[in-house]
């Protein structure tokens, strides 16, 4: 992997989380400088990262985190359905947040990670259509996404910025049930989506696009990351043969699975078995 031809210093929140673990390798051989930003310190900096603690909700630890960069990558966030409170404050307040301090620092580009929870509730082939689909969130935590796309839209048309909304399908290494053959992300391609916001095809505005990766098993149309430069490569279907074919849900009609069925509460906290971890 050659070094980018134009090397960004690249603000990356959630810096000690799994996607930004498994994505700062590639920005580290496209010759990027990170900043590593969480309320965890990020393991084992590299000679181009340094790590930053604090919240994404401060203000003014966002805009001194922000000064000099050139992009931001807003990864960071609560990840799981969780009380009203706790998610307005960090993914939609720390979103807002986060696009200011970029406004605020002159930075012209940004990636969000938004989720298909923000579409869960719509029936998995309307995503096959070349549109964006409207919000239908399956939970407080797709009603959360759903509100950083909204500020991502007003931030991009306030102020000239290129912002991409990516609704991710399911990050990490490898797949690891059926559902996720059709909705992996893998690390190298989440690169290539960084990649798509650095350039200056499809810019400035607000670009809502699918975060998967080109997978056989795929349910989501493509073109509009393709329109700004995102071609997704890697395959979920190299890994079917260690995926139990059994584990398939039975809310596949729907985008969001089973977080769109009566069995996934709202508002409350549907692991408590990770509570202690």
């Amino acid at each position: 992997m050659s070094a980018a031809p134009n090397p960004h210093t690249i603000a990356l929140t959630g810096g000690a989380g799994m996607m930004a673990t498994l994505l700062r390798p590639y920005l580290a051989a496209g010759g990027h400088t990170v900043r590593l930003l969480d309320l965890a310190e990020a393991d084992g900096p590299g000679p181009r990262e340094s790590v930053h603690v604090g919240s994404v909700s401060d203000p003014d630890f966002m805009l001194a985190a922000l000064d000099g960069v050139s992009a931001v990558i807003h990864l960071g966030g609560l990840h799981r359905e969780k009380a009203w409170a706790e998610l307005v404050a960090t993914n939609i307040t720390g979103t807002q947040v986060t696009l200011e301090a970029a406004r605020r620092n002159g930075v012209e580009r940004v990636l969000l990670a938004s989720s298909t929870h923000a579409v869960g509730f719509h029936p998995t082939g309307a995503a096959a259509k070349d549109e964006v689909l409207v919000p239908r969130p399956d939970t407080y935590y797709g009603v959360s996404k759903a509100a950083v796309e909204a500020l991502g839209s007003l931030y991009a048309d306030k102020y000239g910025m290129k912002v991409v909304s990516a609704r991710i399908g399911t990050g990490g290494e490898r797949p690891g049930n059926v559902r996720t053959l059709g909705s992996w992300l893998s690390p190298a391609d989440s690169f290539r989506l960084v990649e798509a916001t650095l350039n200056d095809q499809g810019a400035p505005g607000h670009h809502v696009v699918w975060a998967v990766s080109a997978n056989s098993r795929g349910w989501a149309s493509l073109d509009a990351g393709r329109r700004i430069g995102f071609e997704p490569r890697d395959d979920a279907e190299a890994f079917a043969a260690d995926v139990d074919t059994a584990s398939e849900d039975t809310w596949a009609g729907l985008l969001g699975g089973f977080w769109a069925s009566e069995g996934h509460r709202v508002g409350m906290d549907n692991y408590p078995h990770l509570a202690a971890k």
